[in-house]
């Protein structure tokens, strides 16, 4: 067996997320510590890329905040991911959502997904 696999396999926590794609609209809850004191802040966005796999498997989450467009990388083996709540399904052609940096207004906008495959 590959040592790599193995010591991934051990170190991963077992988090019980949804699937969730490149487009979709999700809320992070992320445990945040400063000093002695930890709360739970939650991050809302548009998922626009998902990279990696097994313990290194990270997503882009990107937000407007006050008209600036703020992206934060989370990494899914973390501990301090409490939870990802699924809010919308979004309708995308790519993988890689990077064209929605320049995309400003309406035209930022993606569409939702009206008809979603169901798992057998």
């Amino acid at each position: 067996m590959d040592l790599i696999k193995f010591v991934n396999e051990q170190l991963s926590v077992a988090n019980e997320i949804p699937d969730f794609r490149p487009g979709d609209n999700v809320a992070v809850s992320y445990k945040i510590v400063e000093g002695e004191k930890s709360r739970i802040q939650i991050y809302r966005g548009d998922v626009i890329q998902i990279s990696g796999k097994g313990a290194t498997k990270t997503f882009t989450v990107r937000k407007m905040s006050s008209g600036v467009g703020v992206e934060r990388i989370f990494p899914l083996a973390s501990p301090n991911l409490v939870e990802v709540k699924v809010l919308k399904r979004g309708k995308v052609r790519r993988a890689k959502l990077f064209y929605l940096r320049e995309l400003v207004g309406k035209r930022a906008k993606i569409k939702e997904r009206k008809y979603v495959k169901k798992d057998k």
